[in-house]
């Protein structure tokens, strides 16, 4: 039996209506305005990986809640144990945009990192 996968493609703005169809080794995928569509669909069947966007806790009252993101994508299968971790990180100090919260976040080689700068809102640079 045939896998399927009917899906928006959110590589380019014209948002195709994919359907990809996997028979055996081979992925069928129509529905492509561009070749970056095929790959989108073709990733999506086979590895599928997006950003996480959350927030991690922080010891200024001033900010007890810091937005964080991946530096990158990670696999699908990882969101939630991401998740899960960003709960348990507490930040000490002010980091600035861009800083790295966590290397290596749950094994998958993407940084974990801070996007506003806390030093702008809590006016502190120092660890606490």
């Amino acid at each position: 039996m045939a896998e399927r996968l009917e899906t928006i493609c959110i590589v380019c703005p014209n948002g195709c209506r994919l359907t990809a169809v996997r028979k055996g080794n081979v992925i069928e995928v129509s529905g492509n305005k561009c070749p970056r569509g095929i790959t989108y669909a073709e990733a999506e069947m086979t590895a599928p990986k997006r950003s996480f966007t959350g927030t991690v806790a922080s010891v200024f009252k001033e900010m007890p809640v810091v937005p964080v993101r991946t530096a990158g994508e990670v696999d699908k299968a990882k969101i939630l144990e991401i998740a899960a971790r960003t709960r348990e990180i507490l930040l000490t100090r002010a980091y600035a945009a861009g800083e790295v919260a966590e290397e290596n976040v749950c094994g998958t080689g993407v940084a974990l990192i801070v996007t506003t700068d806390m030093r702008k809102v809590t006016g502190r640079t120092e660890e606490l």
